[in-house]
């Protein structure tokens, strides 16, 4: 029992002893292989994320994060705004109203972009933050490091990792490189931004107190003025106001040149238009109708008109432009007058009018140096002379004949008002409103003479194109021209006016502030009941539907309508379907000027609830007659033009409309017809093709009379007549027979009932003629 009991023991320590080599052996390769697969994983996540930022640094390199786009954009608006402050600080006491709100423009210009620029630094200044924190928390893990005794597999990843800390530690460096220019330029905006509103406060305080003081004392008077000039001081401000004038006009213009291209495209229109029609009078066939055409302003190359028309319509496209646009573009009109009207002056007035420009040359100058000084204000009362004694000679010479002079003549009485108040402003120390007065007034009286040269160019144009169109059947031969010129001259006399005030009041410096009151009382909501609406959408409304009803009414003169009386034989059919598109006008100025209104769909479908029992309860008949004209549209029985009978009304059809239509008689009266009587009564055409007409007239001859002859002889004349229907030949009826005559009935048969009347008279007076050759007696 004992040597088997010891055998087995040694039988299970050898299995013992040799199995444990084995599974140290095992368990060494699993650790092995755990380790080999759980640090090359995230090793290789550390990897592609450190690569990952590596490329998005290079991306945010490259692109630059727009700082050479700021940079030169901050360049340009700190070129823009120092001229502004420089001219705030040289003038210290104040700066006209005109020109403070111009600089205002120019400052919230440059306040946009800083704030847009500002928004976008901020956004790259954290976006590098981050990619830089994600750069050192890269360069700082261990994982992406190997030390010398490393005994894991990430010597494997040896050099790529060596490479990955040389690419994090560029990217690193450029990117603090890029953080530094972005914080900086950062910094540098945001003072910016800083310095231009404080410089905008400073000029609102202006403006505010400019508003406030503007009718109080802000200069000594004349008398107490100190008489020291200072030379230096002056070239200093005529410096700064070049400069901060230039500026706003450099902005202006960077900022209206869409409006500025219409204006042009409108001018070369009316070019175009003019040199046109003098080609096409220059042709023989007009030529010998119309005969030699001699206009006092419109000329066959209007170059120096087309240029009047444009100075003219300035305001009209750039309501908000600065007074010195305003005053440059005046003194540019007059330049353009004085060519236009050299001939027609004579030496005295030239010569009035030539100093006239010089002096508004040194109105200008003088405004931008006039302060307190003596010889200043002196030197501008002197320009208030010279301008008086020039407004009392024009006002002496104009005549007062037209409405033109006579508008003239106002302008001319308030132009020696204004010179006369700059004049008692001045000498009682009220400095910027001598000198608005005084431009003024000369931009007042150069303009009113530039928009009378203005209307009657328009007027010109237009006698010249009337000529044409009635002698080549155009537009105007279908139209009543006297109409058309009194409500042509009637609306140029608008737009002129309208174009004085604008200018007028942008010179005096209320032009924002009447557009804040007008825009206040159109914009305010008022309420009627549960309806809100504002009277802004009261007067779009009656526009629109007062153009859509003039624009129905007149559409058919582009069809060939006409508004004039139509001889016999002249009509001209045309087509229903011009019902049809009035109807479309109607349709659409509706929607339009609901739309328009403001008025809410829920709203608007309450009032077409309403009309619908109204239609249902006592507009039948209207409903009927609307319905009526939309059949008579679409099956078309006749035409505007046609010649129709119904019932006991014969005559031809002047106007197809919605409701109604329109028939004038033989005797010239105009009988409106309800579409419905057209379209259920018997109706008769006698204008289409496959109609003639059968006319009759009695003779009374002699029972002498060979009737045989007086057949051949009326069925001789009757074939030489235009519009007889050849294939059905004239007949003559005996209807009576007495004691010493016999009573005949002659049939012809017409092709148009509109020459009826012609035609009958005609073969009359050639049967006159015939019947005494042949002596046959009538009785």
């Amino acid at each position: 029992m004992t040597i088997r009991r010891f055998f087995g023991e040694f039988l299970i320590v050898l299995m013992v002893a040799i199995a444990a080599p084995s599974v140290g052996q095992d368990t060494t390769i699993v650790q092995r292989q755990s380790a080999g697969q759980t640090i090359p994983d995230t090793l290789l996540f550390k990897i592609q994320k450190a690569q990952s930022v590596i490329t998005e640094l290079k991306a945010a390199n490259k692109k630059g994060y727009g700082i050479a786009r700021i940079q030169a954009g901050l360049a340009d608006v700190k070129a823009s705004v120092a001229p502004v402050s420089a001219d705030v600080k040289a003038h210290r006491k104040a700066i006209d109203t005109k020109n403070l709100a111009n600089y205002n423009l120019i400052l919230n210009d440059a306040l946009e972009k800083l704030a847009n620029w500002r928004t976008a630094l901020s956004k790259s200044n954290n976006d590098l933050q981050s990619l830089l924190d994600q750069v050192l928390v890269l360069s700082n893990d261990s994982l992406l490091t190997v030390a010398g005794n490393d005994t894991t597999e990430k010597k494997l990843y040896a050099d790529q990792l060596v490479s990955l800390k040389f690419q994090l530690q560029d990217a690193g460096t450029r990117t603090s490189a890029q953080l530094n220019i972005v914080s900086r330029l950062l910094a540098d905006v945001s003072g910016t931004y800083l310095n231009i509103s404080n410089l905008q406060t400073t000029i609102n305080d202006q403006l505010q107190r400019s508003t406030v003081n503007t009718f109080r004392k802000e200069s000594p008077y004349v008398w107490e003025a100190p008489a020291r000039l200072n030379t230096d001081n002056l070239q200093t401000i005529l410096r700064s106001s070049y400069q901060g004038q230039q500026k706003i006009l450099k902005y202006f213009f960077a900022s209206t040149w869409d409006n500025r291209f219409l204006l042009l495209l409108l001018c070369i229109a009316f070019f175009v238009w003019v040199y046109t029609n003098y080609k096409k009078v220059r042709t023989p066939a007009l030529q010998q109708k119309i005969g030699v055409v001699d206009f006092n302003n419109l000329r066959p190359v209007p170059i120096v008109g087309s240029l009047i028309v444009l100075l003219n319509l300035t305001p009209l496209f750039e309501p908000e432009s600065p007074s010195l646009y305003i005053e440059l573009t005046q003194f540019l009109l007059l330049l353009v007058l004085t060519l236009h009207l050299w001939k027609r002056f004579t030496k005295q007035d030239l010569w009035l009018w030539l100093l006239n420009g010089v002096l508004y040359i040194l109105l200008i100058v003088t405004n931008a140096l006039v302060g307190d000084s003596l010889f200043m204000r002196l030197w501008l009362i002197a320009l208030n002379i010279a301008f008086l004694y020039i407004g009392l000679v024009f006002f002496k010479r104009l005549q007062r004949k037209t409405a033109i002079d006579r508008l003239i003549g106002s302008v001319a009485r308030l132009y020696l008002l204004l010179q006369s108040l700059a004049i008692l402003s001045n000498m009682f120390g009220r400095l910027s409103l001598a000198k608005t007065f005084s431009i003024t007034a000369v931009v007042g009286l150069v303009q009113i003479i530039g928009l009378s040269i203005f209307i009657q160019l328009f007027l010109e144009a237009l006698e010249l194109q009337i000529k044409i169109s009635a002698c080549s059947d155009g537009l105007f031969s279908r139209v009543n021209v006297n109409h058309i010129r009194r409500s042509f001259k009637k609306g140029l006399f608008f737009v002129a006016i309208a174009l004085w005030l604008l200018v007028f009041f942008i010179n005096l410096g209320l032009a924002d502030s009447l557009y804040t009151f007008f825009y206040h009382i159109l914009t305010k909501p008022r309420s009627f009941g549960s309806v809100t609406f504002t009277l802004s959408n009261v007067l779009s409304f009656s526009i629109i539907v007062y153009l859509s009803s003039l624009l129905q009414k007149n559409i058919g003169l582009l069809f060939g309508e006409s508004q004039l009386p139509v001889k016999d034989g002249q009509v001209e059919q045309i087509s229903s379907v011009l019902a049809l598109i009035r109807l479309v006008i109607i349709i659409a100025g509706v929607l339009l000027a609901v739309a328009a209104s403001g008025i809410s769909i829920d709203k608007f479908t309450v009032v077409l609830g309403a009309l619908s029992v109204g239609i249902g309860l006592g507009m039948q008949t209207i409903v009927s007659n609307f319905v009526s004209g939309i059949i008579l549209i679409f099956e078309k029985p006749f035409r505007i033009g046609d010649y129709i009978e119904l019932a006991d009304k014969k005559g031809r059809i002047r106007d197809i409309g919605i409701r109604s239509s329109k028939m004038v008689t033989g005797q010239g009266s105009e009988v409106i017809i309800p579409n419905g009587d057209l379209l259920s009564n018997r109706l008769v055409n006698w204008s289409t093709s496959a109609t003639y007409l059968k006319t009759e007239f009695n003779l009374k001859v002699s029972n002498e009379t060979d009737l045989q002859t007086l057949t051949e002889i009326i069925q001789k004349e009757v074939g030489q007549l235009d519009g007889i229907q050849s294939t059905m030949p004239p007949e003559v009826i005996v209807t009576n027979i007495s004691g010493d005559s016999i009573e005949l009935k002659v049939l012809v048969w017409i092709k148009s009932i509109y020459t009826e009347a012609g035609l009958k008279s005609e073969l009359l007076k050639r049967l006159v003629v015939r019947f005494r050759e042949a002596t046959i007696k009538l009785m």
